[in-house]
């Protein structure tokens, strides 16, 4: 980590920061969408929540939908070449493949999602016990047959769960849909201190920056000025197994990836 950079001369707290962020402290992948078919016929993504980071898809080729579920219902949102589609905490959000979809997704804290920030909706006598729920969640390493048959068990057993909670909440009984939010909320919580370093350093850092910046500007010494450049990545792995589909990644500052490094 490096101080906080930029104009942290006027604060007497520095904050920690990560160097070089991309803009806000975002998280970024590429997905191509799962294929596979689902027990209700549909092909796509595992069903999962965010319990702190909000997600955008940016729809870069082919066509398909994403599914959610939140206060206000069940949705089915399309999605085709050139469209953006985005949800906020606590959504449950499935990606539904229509046709070669491929996607950008931003993320919110861009440390966050890999480190836990993400629940599958697995059925409750899963989510009630840790031990089953990290068993069932995780998988082999590497890209191969066996990860692959691993993370189609996964997202099935995670459409099983989406299904009786999609059911119940179109039928406008909506507890068991609460009952899968406060449980997810129960899961992470040992991760919360953690997760509260990677924001501060991340995403708080970033926006500290900013304001340290216009302090500069309106004093008339814009002296951070002068650390201008630019900076450049590609894919660090390609064709990872994520939640949603294969994806490739990349190893930016302060993003936590969904692997080991193998």
């Amino acid at each position: 980590m490096v101080s906080a950079g930029p104009g942290a001369g006027r604060t007497t707290d520095p904050k920690p920061a990560l160097p070089h962020p991309l803009p806000g402290a975002i998280g970024l992948s590429h997905l191509s969408a799962y294929d596979w078919e689902a027990a209700d016929g549909v092909c796509g993504g595992s069903p999962h929540l965010h319990l702190v980071c909000t997600e955008a898809y940016v729809v870069t080729g082919g066509r398909g939908a994403v599914q959610t579920l939140s206060p206000d219902g069940y949705r089915d949102i399309p999605l085709e070449a050139g469209s953006v589609a985005w949800f906020t905490p606590g959504t449950v959000h499935r990606m539904v493949q229509g046709g070669d979809l491929r996607i950008t997704v931003l993320m919110q804290n861009s440390g966050l999602p890999e480190a836990g920030d993400a629940v599958f909706t697995f059925p409750p006598e899963i989510l009630a016990d840790p031990e089953r729920y990290a068993a069932a969640a995780a998988l082999p390493p590497g890209t191969g047959e066996d990860t692959a048959a691993a993370a189609r068990r996964r997202r099935d057993l995670a459409v099983q769960g989406y299904l009786a909670l999609r059911e119940s909440l179109v039928a406008g009984d909506n507890g068991p849909y609460r009952e899968f939010q406060r449980a997810a909320a129960r899961l992470v919580r040992a991760k919360v201190p953690n997760w509260r370093e990677l924001w501060r350093a991340g995403a708080l850092a970033t926006a500290e920056r900013t304001g340290a910046q216009l302090d500069a500007l309106a004093d008339g010494e814009p002296a951070y000025l002068d650390e201008a450049t630019a900076h450049e990545t590609a894919p660090t792995r390609l064709g990872g197994f994520g939640m949603c589909g294969r994806r490739d990644e990349y190893n930016l500052p302060g993003t936590t990836l969904p692997y080991g490094g193998e």
